[in-house]
């Protein structure tokens, strides 16, 4: 981790050192004034869906092989279905020579009145980020501003890197070669986070969002094994106690922590995630106040992501 980033974390409430990212919680607990879960949703459609070689060479979670495209396709038309009967949702068409373009929050993130577009790692990936439609959209029928984070040398895929617990204001910033620090630093500022921790994930991870989810800024699912410093995921499950889901190597591997909360009370995850889900991690989501839902995504999970990674929030 890049000292010169530990160095400026006193003044811009960015920590890389877990114990002192708890203890600036516990005496400046942030103010729980911002919304919890996102008011609307948009997706990309897999038109063009195929395994992306170069996506490979850093996601351990693609299969090898083809992809039936047309299942796919059916796959997401019935996720967007299933998610606007909860909120707003507004489909774009894929891009030609971006086959795994169906995870659009890599490369899209919003806050109240700003669309932030993302610094990806990949050319495959960079195709996405240079579209025109997606920002003229928000500018015309939201009058939201447009910030991109793409830069000389910086590495910041948005809500694939980053965790966001939004009700408070925190980023949890997982390191990889998909967020590199100079990354974490430009979507902290930019996202606007009271205090943001960054850390290592283990080797062999490439993003934070398939091995952790805040869900409604009151529940925590994480994979302990996932965090390089053990001391990271239990100074995070200080904050969301009791209602913290330690997954198990079965439940990370099938897409548990790739979860999210779309309401208050609603855990959207896909099928896979959701045949591997414990009773008892299913009972402490009741207990926490959240209903299941699921949705087959077998196809589009060949791809190395899940549901979590279909679904670009609009605050």
């Amino acid at each position: 981790m890049s000292l010169a980033l530990a160095e400026r974390t006193a003044t811009s409430g960015l920590y890389t050192d877990p114990v002192a990212f708890r203890d600036a919680l516990r005496a400046q607990a942030p103010v729980l004034d911002r919304p919890a879960t996102a008011r609307a949703a948009f997706f990309v459609r897999p038109d063009h869906f195929a395994l992306a070689a170069e996506s490979a060479t850093d996601n351990r979670y693609m299969a090898t092989g083809g992809v039936d495209r047309e299942r796919a396709l059916r796959e997401h038309a019935t996720l967007v279905n299933a998610i606007g009967r909860l909120i707003p949702t507004q489909v774009f068409a894929g891009v030609p020579d971006a086959p795994d373009a169906v995870f659009p929050n890599n490369v899209f993130a919003t806050v109240p009145g700003k669309l932030m577009i993302g610094a990806m790692r990949h050319a495959v990936r960079q195709r996405e980020a240079q579209r025109d439609d997606i920002p003229d959209w928000f500018r015309t029928r939201h009058g939201y501003g447009v910030e991109s984070l793409i830069a000389p040398g910086v590495v910041a895929e948005l809500t694939g890197a980053l965790v966001p617990d939004r009700a408070a204001g925190i980023g949890y910033f997982g390191l990889s070669e998909r967020l590199n620090p100079a990354g974490a630093e430009a979507m902290h500022r930019a996202f606007g986070f009271g205090h943001s921790l960054v850390f290592d994930l283990a080797a062999g991870e490439y993003h934070t969002n398939v091995v952790m989810s805040v869900l409604a800024g009151r529940a925590l699912v994480l994979h302990a094994g996932s965090f390089a410093d053990p001391r990271v995921p239990a100074m995070i499950a200080e904050r969301y106690a009791p209602n913290v889901l330690w997954l198990d190597d079965d439940e990370k591997a099938n897409f548990v922590g790739n979860c999210i909360a779309l309401a208050p009370d609603t855990v959207f995850m896909s099928a896979r995630a959701d045949a591997a889900l414990s009773r008892a991690h299913r009972d402490l989501l009741g207990a926490a106040g959240f209903s299941v839902r699921s949705v087959d995504l077998t196809e589009i999970e060949k791809a190395g992501g899940s549901l979590r990674c279909c679904v670009a929030e609009i605050f």
